[in-house]
């Protein structure tokens, strides 16, 4: 979907891989270092053992199995993920981030594992129903800073709006809650989960779901690779359908988004 301490969790079957010897793009190499941004429940986020997880996490766990690779992960701040990534860093992204052309010119993207639209989320007094540009008009806009939400609002309502970035979902929340934001724009998985599931009868959702147009909301969520490591791309591919097809992947959707749309 988060500006914490930088941790590192083994998550299952996940082991931890030290910086100097885990490049992978190197052959021969099988240990894969991936980084995401959390809390982003039910993405990503931490249990009271302070152990991640989250759908991207037990996805991607699956995937590293079944793709016979040592996976870690290790949690940062959203804007800093790509340039981990491409300062090798890290060798892999899995967060929820969505696959678009802007996006696709600084990295690799693995086939879409999941396709969700984005919505709207107010507090539970609110009287906005109508989300179109001219009914916000000077309205606070609440969004996650870097996103393809942040993008969207900034580039269709910015002209009339304020739009407020934030760098974590429990930052929306407390201003959403306290007037400082009048709505946010988020993924509404992430949206339904954190504002509503986790702050019963305080946030309610509005509108209609939005997933076009495809230069703001792009094909999908996708693993994020460096642009020369199409081979290792290649293995969560193989991966991905393989979990598709046993029945596996299914499940972990069923699990966390048991009313998908």
């Amino acid at each position: 979907m988060m500006l914490k301490p930088l941790a590192l969790s083994a998550i299952g079957l996940a082991t931890a891989c030290a910086i100097t010897a885990c490049s992978q793009g190197e052959e021969n190499s099988n240990k894969v270092r991936f980084v995401l941004n959390a809390p982003y429940a039910p993405f990503e986020f931490s249990d009271s053992n302070g152990d991640l997880k989250g759908f991207d996490v037990e996805l991607g766990n699956a995937l590293c199995k079944q793709a016979e690779l040592q996976c870690s992960w290790k949690t940062q701040a959203w804007d800093s993920l790509i340039p981990s990534l491409l300062s090798r860093k890290a060798d892999a992204i899995m967060s929820a981030m969505t696959i678009n052309d802007e996006r696709r010119q600084q990295v690799l993207f693995s086939d879409p594992y999941l396709v969700l639209p984005s919505g709207w989320f107010v507090p539970q007094s609110s009287s906005i129903t109508d989300v179109s540009s001219d009914a916000l008009k000077g309205k606070r806009i609440a969004v996650q800073r870097g996103t393809l939400q942040d993008s969207y609002i900034t580039d269709v309502y910015g002209a009339d709006n304020t739009v407020v970035r934030y760098a974590s979902l429990d930052d929306v929340t407390i201003d959403l809650q306290a007037g400082r934001a009048d709505v946010a724009f988020v993924d509404v998985a992430t949206g339904q989960e954190t504002f509503v599931e986790n702050n019963k009868n305080k946030f309610k959702r509005v509108g209609e779901l939005i997933n076009e147009p495809k230069k703001y909301f792009g094909d999908g969520f996708g693993i994020a690779f460096r642009q020369r490591d199409k081979a290792l791309a290649d293995k969560f591919n193989q991966a991905l359908a393989e979990l598709k097809k046993n029945g596996e992947y299914d499940q972990l959707v069923q699990h966390y988004f048991p009313d998908k749309q």
